[in-house]
């Protein structure tokens, strides 16, 4: 390459998902064991069809839907996430305090880039949701890992031991990404009030929240009337609705910091895309039950996995929820080196826990993380199956 290069992108990683889809490359997988992809959280099934016939006919009949919109999104959009969060977390929630993203990625990048700059610093729990780690890597900003303990559950008192004059905000993400731990109330409320004794923010990411298996609200933080001094909540609609390729996102924040999020915005999408939002503000306001009956499928995907490993006990469950297991495998060999055999002799693809710790950490060699939205009952029990047979 002839032409400068940012130093900070190239020293960040590769895409993990591009990586392991890259192990696939030259594998013929047998007729009667065809590939179990569980590397990827992403639903691939498209959405249901009165949402698609609502995207069908924006498309079609709203001329605006073609158009440039508000930079901060959907009104109607964001009033109604505002009126929802405010019920259903029993709080008061401003739609002034709602911003529309492209993603739940994107709201991070625009959050972060309001809080740290390079030479700041960042605390994130491991194993971490990678794309965290790499924007934060392309901005200059430090990682500080924050070890979690039983249950993948991170501890404020940790915490409290890593926090400097550098540190600009915690970042957690409940029920977790990759290890699905969902974190009790009582964690996220001491964060929280860590993260105020310090005068720093607490960003939790919520992508999962659907599909939590606990009923009610997961927290009290939007009860604090206070809490926008110090709480900032991310959350996608990719999953809920399956709208993954229309990436429709959320923040809610002060609303002074809206306005720095705005700027952000504007430079890097001008706006999200209409035809998104329309179809995750239908989904709001029509699919209720569908979301419910969605929930109820992938927590009996958990218990499967749950039993699965109960039946493995060479192998180790470290967490389990939402869409994702985190598992310990018995082997002697790496686990990044593991995946790749089992690609081409069981015909599983899953990520190695190398790709969720900080480099050269030992406990990444011996995890494992397995994307089991994808997978029903049966596709789980021939993947437990296969993990009995294998041997490396």
């Amino acid at each position: 390459m002839t032409h400068p290069l940012n130093p900070n992108v190239a020293a960040t990683f590769a895409p993990p998902v591009m990586e392991a889809r890259r192990w696939l490359q030259g594998v013929t997988h047998p007729v009667d064991r065809p590939l179990i992809n569980v590397s990827q959280a992403a639903p691939v099934d498209s959405p249901p069809l009165g949402l698609r016939q609502a995207l069908a006919d924006a498309a079609l009949n709203n001329p605006d839907a073609h158009l440039y919109g508000a930079v901060l999104g959907l009104q109607a959009l964001r009033s109604e996430i505002a009126a929802q969060w405010s019920l259903a977390y029993n709080g008061t929630i401003d739609a002034n305090q709602v911003a529309i993203t492209q993603g739940c990625n994107q709201a991070f990048c625009a959050v972060m880039s309001t809080l740290a700059a390079a030479g700041d610093e960042v605390i994130l729990p491991t194993p971490w949701y990678f794309n965290h780690k790499m924007w934060l890597d392309m901005q200059g900003v430090g990682t500080v890992p924050l070890a979690t303990g039983p249950g993948l559950i991170p501890d404020a008192r940790e915490a409290a031991r890593l926090i400097t004059a550098q540190t600009r905000a915690i970042v957690l993400v409940s029920p977790n990404n990759p290890g699905g731990a969902e974190y009790p109330a009582q964690t996220l409320a001491d964060f929280r009030d860590l993260a105020r004794k310090h005068k720093i923010a607490l960003i939790i990411d919520e992508t999962y929240r659907d599909f939590d298996s606990r009923d009610g609200r997961p927290h009290d933080l939007f009860c604090d009337p206070d809490w926008a001094d110090t709480f900032i909540h991310l959350y996608s609609f990719s999953k809920t609705y399956r709208l993954t390729g229309h990436r429709v996102g959320a923040v809610i924040a002060g609303a002074d910091r809206m306005a720095e999020i705005e700027k952000f915005l504007d430079t890097v999408a001008i706006c999200p895309s209409q035809l998104g939002q329309i179809g995750a503000l239908w989904g709001m306001q029509n699919l209720t039950d569908w979301v419910a009956a969605e929930r109820t499928e992938i927590l009996a995907r958990r218990a499967a996995m749950q039993s699965g490993f109960h039946a493995l006990p060479d192998w180790k469950l470290l967490g389990c929820g939402a869409y994702f297991a985190y598992v310990e495998h018995p082997f002697a060999m790496a686990s990044d080196a593991l995946c790749k055999q089992l690609v081409r002799d069981a015909s599983l693809l899953m990520l190695p826990g190398t790709m969720f710790q900080p480099q050269g950490n030992s406990d990444g060699k011996r995890q494992i993380r397995i994307a089991f939205a994808n997978a029903d009952v049966a596709g789980i029990a021939e993947m437990f199956r296969r993990l009995s047979a294998f041997r490396p």
